[in-house]
C-alpha cells in the first residue's frame, strides 16, 4: 500500500482551545465521530466535493475528495514531478506562481527539501504529529489561495510545454488536463478554507 492523503480544512481557533501537543488528535477524533455520518456505509462520496459532518453539535472542519486520486497520495507527488520535467519551458509568471502555490502545498522542491508544515501551531513531538503531511495556518492559506487565483487565469498558456516536456502515457498524471485537474481541485479547497478563514491540514492514515 502506497501513502495516503486525506485533505481537511478546519477552525484554526477551534483547535486552538487545546494544547499544541492536542490539536491533531483533537482534528482526528472529530473527524472520526460516528455522528458526523461521515463513515456510514450508505453516505455519498462525491468527488469533487466536500463532506461536512452533520449534527448540531458537529466541530468545524470538512474534507474535500479529490477527483481520480483514490485518496492516494501518488497524483499529488507525480503532479511535482511533472512540474519539474515543464517548469524551465514555462512563462516567467507562471512559473513564479507554481513554484510558490506546488512547494506550500505538495512539491518537495528541487532539493526535495520544502517544508509542507507551518511551524508553531502543531507541536514538534513526532509521536504526537504522526501522519501529518500539510498544516497551513489562515494567514498562508489567504496566500496561497490569491496565488492559486493568479496561476488559473494563465495557465492555458502551458499546455504546449506540458505536452512536449512533461506528459507520459502512463501512470498518474499523464497529460496536462490531468495536471490541470489536480491543481483546480486544490483552488477549490483552498478558495473555501480562505472563504471560512480557516486552515488546511493533510493527514496520512
Amino acid at each position: 500500500m502506497g501513502l495516503d492523503i486525506t485533505v481537511i480544512i478546519a477552525d484554526w481557533s477551534w483547535l486552538g482551545e487545546v494544547p499544541p501537543r492536542d490539536r491533531l488528535s483533537r482534528l482526528r477524533d472529530a473527524w472520526y465521530a460516528d455522528e458526523t455520518g461521515l463513515w456510514d456505509h450508505d453516505a455519498p462520496v462525491v468527488e469533487g466535493d466536500w463532506a461536512w459532518p452533520r449534527g448540531t453539535g458537529s466541530a468545524p472542519f470538512a474534507v474535500y475528495e479529490f477527483r481520480g486520486t483514490l485518496g492516494s497520495y501518488k497524483p499529488h507527488f507525480w503532479a511535482g514531478e511533472r512540474w519539474e520535467s515543464v517548469r524551465d519551458h514555462a512563462d516567467p509568471l507562471v512559473r513564479a506562481r507554481l513554484d510558490t502555490l506546488l512547494l506550500g502545498l505538495i512539491w518537495g522542491g528541487l532539493d526535495g527539501e520544502a517544508e509542507h508544515v507551518d511551524q508553531g501551531f502543531f507541536c514538534d513531538d513526532p509521536a504526537a504529529t504522526y501522519g501529518l503531511l500539510l498544516a497551513r495556518s489562515p494567514a498562508g492559506v489567504r496566500e496561497l489561495a490569491a496565488t492559486s487565483e493568479e496561476m488559473r487565469l494563465r495557465l492555458d498558456g502551458l499546455r504546449g510545454p506540458f505536452d512536449e516536456h512533461a506528459a507520459v502515457p502512463e501512470g498518474w498524471v499523464r497529460d496536462f488536463d490531468e495536471f490541470t485537474q489536480l491543481l483546480d481541485d486544490w483552488g477549490r479547497v483552498l478558495s473555501e478554507a480562505a472563504r471560512q478563514g480557516w486552515g488546511l491540514v493533510g493527514l496520512s492514515e
